[in-house]
C-alpha cells in the first residue's frame, strides 16, 4: 500500500533511496534537505544532489535552517505523513519532529549497528580495517544514532576496496531495504530489536588534520587510511614541494627508510613494509593512473616522499 512520506536527504548517498521510494509508488510529500551553499571559483549556489534529483520530479523540496523552532515543526507536521525517511540529513530532528509521521521515522545508517555510529561510518571503516561493513534500517530517536534496528544487510569490505566503492554499494543495498522495511512497518510486521550495549563505536568526521599521509606507520594501516580517504577527501603527501593525492594503492613487498621509493614503479616504504601507488592526483590536475604519471614526471629509487 502507497504511504504518504516526507523524505530526508542531501548527498549522493540519499539518492538512490528516493529514487526507489518514488518506483515504488510512495506519495513524497515533501522532500527536505540543507540548503544550497556556495561553491566552486564563481562561489555560486550549488543545491544538494538530493534537491536537484527532487527537482527532476517535481517533487516539493523544503530547506529549513533547523528544525528545532516551532514554525518548522508545525510546517513539517502539517504534511500529515505516514513516515519519514531519513538518509544522511545532516540535522537533528528533535522530539517533535520524530514523532509527527504516524510510523515514525526512519534511518539508513550507512554501517552495521552499533558499530560506527555517527558522521562518518564508512571512511571510518575503511580506515580501521574493518572485514565488512553494512546497512541498517532503524527507527529513530532522540539519541546519535541509537534507535532500534529493524533490517540490516552485511557487505564485506575487499583489501583494496575504497571508501568510495563502499559508499556506492552501501548506497544501493539501503534503497532496497528501506521500501521493504515500511512495507512491513504499515503491515504492523516490522520486528525491531534495540542495539546492543556492547561492540559501540563512533565514526568522527573526517578533519583536514588527518588527511595527511604519515609513512612511519605500518604498510596495512597507511594503506587503509589512503583508500578510506578516496575519492574525498583524499589522503596526500608532498612530492618536489607539490601536493599529491594518493587515490588507490596495494600492498607491496620492500622495506626501507619511510616515505623512500624503492623502485622506479612507485612502490614506497613505511614504517614496516610497502605500498604501491596505483592512482594518483596532482593538486588542480585529473586523477592518473601511476604509469600515466610516470611516463610525465618520472620518479626515481630513492625519491623521498614527504
Amino acid at each position: 500500500m502507497p504511504l504518504r512520506l516526507i523524505f530526508m536527504g542531501t548527498p549522493d548517498f540519499a539518492v538512490p533511496t528516493l529514487l526507489a521510494l518514488v518506483a515504488a509508488g510512495h506519495d513524497i510529500a515533501a522532500v527536505y534537505t540543507r540548503a544550497a551553499k556556495p561553491a566552486g571559483r564563481g562561489l555560486d549556489l550549488q543545491v544538494t544532489p538530493v534537491e536537484r534529483k527532487a527537482r527532476s520530479r517535481s517533487l516539493p523540496v523544503f530547506t529549513p535552517k533547523t528544525l528545532r523552532d516551532e514554525t518548522a515543526q508545525a510546517e513539517f507536521a502539517s504534511h500529515n505523513a505516514d513516515a519519514a525517511v531519513v538518509v544522511a540529513y545532516g540535522l537533528i530532528l528533535p522530539k517533535a519532529v520524530l514523532e509527527a509521521p504516524r510510523l515514525g521515522c526512519f534511518n539508513v545508517h550507512a554501517s552495521l549497528l552499533p558499530r560506527w555510529r555517527g558522521a562518518a561510518p564508512i571512511n571510518r571503516a575503511v580506515m580501521a580495517g574493518d572485514a565488512e561493513s553494512g546497512v541498517t534500517i532503524m527507527q529513530m530517536d532522540e539519541g546519535l544514532d541509537t534507535g532500534a534496528m529493524a533490517m540490516r544487510e552485511a557487505l564485506p569490505i575487499l583489501p583494496d576496496m575504497t571508501a568510495g566503492e563502499l559508499h556506492d554499494a552501501l548506497s544501493q543495498r539501503g534503497a532496497r531495504l528501506m521500501p521493504l522495511a515500511l512495507a512491513a512497518a504499515e503491515r504492523g510486521a516490522l520486528a525491531l530489536t534495540p542495539q546492543p550495549e556492547t561492540g559501540v563505536t563512533y565514526a568522527e568526521k573526517i578533519s583536514k588534520s588527518e588527511t595527511r599521509i604519515d609513512w612511519s606507520k605500518p604498510a596495512h594501516e597507511v594503506h587503509n587510511h589512503i583508500r578510506g580517504l578516496s575519492p574525498f577527501p583524499g589522503a596526500w603527501f608532498e612530492l618536489d614541494g607539490v601536493r599529491v593525492k594518493a587515490l588507490r594503492t596495494t600492498l607491496a613487498q620492500g622495506s626501507g627508510a619511510p616515505g623512500t621509493a624503492l623502485d622506479d614503479a612507485l612502490t614506497i616504504a613505511c614504517g614496516d613494509g610497502a605500498i604501491r601507488l596505483v592512482q594518483i592526483q596532482r593538486a588542480g590536475k585529473q586523477p592518473m593512473q601511476a604509469g600515466d604519471f610516470l611516463r610525465g614526471t618520472p620518479v626515481k629509487a630513492g625519491t623521498v616522499m614527504n
